[in-house]
């Protein structure tokens, strides 16, 4: 299966792979931004390295349960294709770039299977689609007198497994109410009518926009109960684990959204996993100088950003481990690097990075490329 390109040739990612999984128990690999066709393929050949060569045996990705335990099935063997298999997963993964990844995964069970790799969401269950089909269809049936309103709640929130809420926020597009507030009204109508199992479904829906980004109005997610997701695989299987996800998570140490400076140093999944980890949990930063990203042409950085630093050698791609004694010494200290998701726009780039008190202690390992182009968005 063709890898997703890497502006690092091959025997430097060889070396990379083999600084990371040099005492790695779980590998945080963390893109600065989820729309760039080369960094996801620098993590991608990073990870077929450590799955070819080192022995990791797991994927954690952000997502549910539910879309772990689906990609699972179709990279242990499961019928269809890895399009249908991403097409209940979060919209960031919905790429071509992700179903080559998955694919690449399928042909390797295949190929040992009694030595398979197996995917795994690092958040609890969540609400899908079907769930809100699942409670309108039982009101319609109980009682179809409350059902224009309890459809006035339901259509407008379920827009959020497309579009995240915040997002909708960003450009414009959201309808104004708050979503949980919504949830919770159709939960009333849910709770006066039979059917327990309904009953759970709309409780789904009511938590899934609780516990979103707008609906915590917070950016950290849920750092410890997604890295006890991860500690409690490692733990039960044994596997190395590869942590996807973006630095903001990934970061071995609290960090600060420049979107959300108000609050400080929040605790991150790759900082729960670094206290029960310690150096078994290896921290990866990919990030990038300039380009276009689809949703935007991202400028280059400030001067005085992480970015802007490694930028200034002008090569296509180079890392850097900062665990050696000179490297940790000459980029200690502060730093802010450019972080860019679905809210972003140009206009506030300054505002648009990930500030952390030290760099060592919040990446093991960078790596930056000069200038990224889109992922391939998958069909709808």
């Amino acid at each position: 299966m063709t890898a997703t390109p890497s502006p690092l040739p091959g025997a430097a990612l060889d070396e990379l792979a083999d600084a990371i999984a040099t005492g790695a128990t779980i590998a945080g690999l963390g893109e600065s931004t989820r729309f760039a066709h080369e960094t996801f393929g620098v993590r991608d050949q990073l990870f077929r390295r450590l799955a070819r060569e080192h022995g990791f045996r797991a994927l954690a990705l952000q997502d549910n349960a539910s879309v772990g335990a689906t990609l699972d099935t179709y990279v242990t063997g499961g019928a269809g294709a890895a399009a249908s298999a991403l097409e209940s997963a979060w919209r960031p993964w919905r790429t071509a770039e992700m179903a080559t990844a998955l694919e690449w995964i399928r042909t390797f069970n295949q190929n040992h299977p009694d030595d398979v790799i197996r995917i795994f969401g690092v958040k609890p269950e969540q609400a899908r689609p079907a769930d809100y089909d699942a409670v309108l269809e039982h009101v319609h049936r109980a009682a179809p007198h409350r059902l224009a309103e309890l459809t006035s709640y339901l259509k407008p929130i379920r827009t959020a497994h497309e579009i995240d809420e915040h997002v909708q926020r960003a450009r414009g597009l959201h309808p104004g109410r708050p979503f949980a507030e919504h949830a919770r009204d159709a939960l009333a109508i849910v709770e006066q009518l039979p059917s327990e199992s309904v009953l759970d479904r709309m409780r789904l829906i009511v938590d899934f926009h609780e516990r979103s980004v707008a609906g915590r109005n917070n950016y950290a997610g849920d750092a410890q109960v997604w890295a006890e997701t991860i500690t409690d695989y490692q733990r039960r299987t044994e596997h190395r684990v590869a942590y996807w996800d973006g630095i903001a998570h990934t970061s071995a140490a609290p960090a600060t959204l420049g979107l959300a400076p108000q609050r400080g140093p929040q605790p991150t999944v790759g900082s729960v996993l670094r206290r029960h980890y310690g150096a078994g949990y290896v921290s990866v930063a990919i990030g990038f100088h300039h380009g276009d990203l689809g949703i935007a042409t991202v400028p280059e950085p400030a001067p005085d950003w992480l970015d802007a630093r490694l930028g200034s050698a002008d090569r296509p791609a180079q890392w850097l481990d900062l665990r050696a004694g000179e490297a940790r010494r000459q980029w200690d200290g502060p730093a802010k690097t450019r972080v860019i998701s679905g809210v972003y726009d140009p206009s506030r780039d300054a505002a648009e990075h990930l500030a952390v008190t030290s760099l060592p202690e919040a990446f093991d390992v960078l790596v930056h490329l000069r200038r990224v182009s889109p992922v391939r968005r998958l069909p709808a």
